[in-house]
């Protein structure tokens, strides 16, 4: 403590320690090294009365907000939007954002907004300011597009593709990207509708079939250059794929799935695979390619419903290791609570045990897979809540869990008991 306080204190008061006689007094003292510590508390500026009464009319706003109280919210909010008039206040940016996130906040709950008012208030916030231009846009082209106005929002998104600004930075490059891919979206939308009524007409008309395939090109542009930026495309993959299929081109739709599912430059995304195992499995693939996309799904994610899948692969194959291979990834579905009363689970386990018995080391594989959960296992499965519960809800589920416990934890004496009453004691 004594060193703590030697190294805090300024220099004049070191020579106080090393000298303390009278004449120490006329020395002359050297400066303090040491870094002035800003206050704590600064003392703002005051308000005027523009910013005074902004600021209250913001504090209303956020009440009403806060109680639902959306008439009353919209009526401060006319006259909010007064603080973007302070060209000189330092926040003007940060104020633009306020207003148009409170006010597509009031619009969206208030009983008689309408698509007019939405419209305007896009417009006006489009304008003041350049910065957010380009989400805007898009945000607009969202709620265009939920309201039905398909085509309006497709036009909302080219002027956005055709706005520029200065050096093109950063960020406004990968808005710019995401721009192109909704715009995709949004003519693949316009080709579903063509589709339909081009398959439900009984006379083929040539300008049909060359409207859906003109919409169909320019969706394609679009969607397929999303491949290029790493990043989690569901929607975009599965809309170009689908056209892909109507066109027959299964060759570049199988690419499609393959490069988004094992792309390394891509965030793992258990959904690529589960896309690539379905189309695989809808064209009548082998099980060995298919037990190749759901081996690198479970390596993803180990409780993917798809495991039941994988499972059964597995149980089917005639190798001794892919058998055992099974039994871990059940044992794994279940290390998860989500599947502690999933009865399909159970049922896979308790098969592969039964075809695992036929070898004579069955009860060595058995060992090995629980070791690591002999610890955690009877609680997470076999206690006499999960007796109680089994027997009620699900007794065909209490059966097949009782006839694993032996098996799976033989060393250990279990309150898993058909039978269980609430409290533990035999009914």
């Amino acid at each position: 403590m004594e060193d703590l306080e030697t190294e805090t204190r300024c220099p004049e008061d070191l020579e106080d320690d090393n000298d303390s006689s009278d004449d120490n007094s006329t020395k002359r003292r050297k400066k303090s090294n040491l870094l002035l510590v800003k206050p704590m508390f600064v003392e703002k500026p005051m308000e005027t009365g523009f910013q005074q009464t902004t600021r209250i009319c913001l504090e209303q706003i956020r009440e009403a907000l806060l109680h639902h109280r959306w008439q009353e919210a919209a009526e401060y909010m006319a006259y909010y939007p007064q603080i973007l008039e302070n060209t000189s206040h330092s926040k003007a940016q940060q104020n633009k954002e306020v207003i148009w996130r409170i006010s597509t906040e009031i619009l969206h709950h208030h009983p008689n907004s309408k698509i007019e008012d939405y419209n305007n208030i896009y417009e006006r916030m489009k304008h003041s300011g350049v910065k957010h231009y380009l989400m805007i846009c898009l945000e607009h082209s969202f709620h265009l597009m939920l309201s039905g106005h398909i085509e309006d929002a497709k036009r909302q998104l080219s002027l956005a593709e055709g706005w520029r600004h200065g050096k093109e930075s950063a960020a406004q490059y990968q808005r710019t990207k995401l721009i192109h891919a909704y715009r995709g979206l949004l003519d693949y939308i316009i080709w579903c509708d063509k589709k339909v009524t081009h398959c439900n007409t009984d006379l083929s008309d040539p300008r049909d079939s060359q409207e859906l395939q003109n919409y169909f090109r320019q969706a394609s542009v679009n969607l397929k250059e999303i491949l290029k930026s790493p990043g989690v495309w569901d929607s975009f993959i599965l809309s170009y794929v689908e056209m892909l299929e109507f066109y027959e081109d299964h060759e570049e739709a199988l690419q499609i799935l393959n490069d988004y599912a094992y792309d390394n430059t891509f965030p793992p995304n258990p959904n690529a695979h589960v896309f690539l195992y379905q189309y695989l499995k809808q064209h009548g693939t082998s099980d060995r390619k298919l037990m190749k996309v759901l081996k690198n799904l479970h390596v993803i994610v180990p409780s993917h419903e798809m495991m039941l899948d994988y499972s059964s692969f597995l149980l089917q194959s005639e190798k001794k290791s892919d058998l055992q291979k099974a039994l871990g990834v059940v044992l794994e579905m279940l290390d998860f609570a989500c599947w502690r009363s999933n009865l399909d689970a159970w049922k896979r386990l308790k098969a592969i045990i039964q075809k695992l018995q036929l070898q004579e080391d069955w009860k060595d594989v058995v060992s090995l897979k629980m070791a690591a959960r002999k610890d955690w296992w009877p609680a997470l499965h076999f206690t006499s809540f999960h007796a109680s519960k089994d027997s009620e809800e699900n007794p065909e589920l209490m059966e097949v869990k009782a006839s694993l416990t032996k098996i799976l934890c033989p060393d250990l004496t279990l309150k898993y008991t058909a039978g269980q009453g609430p409290s533990g004691e035999q009914t």
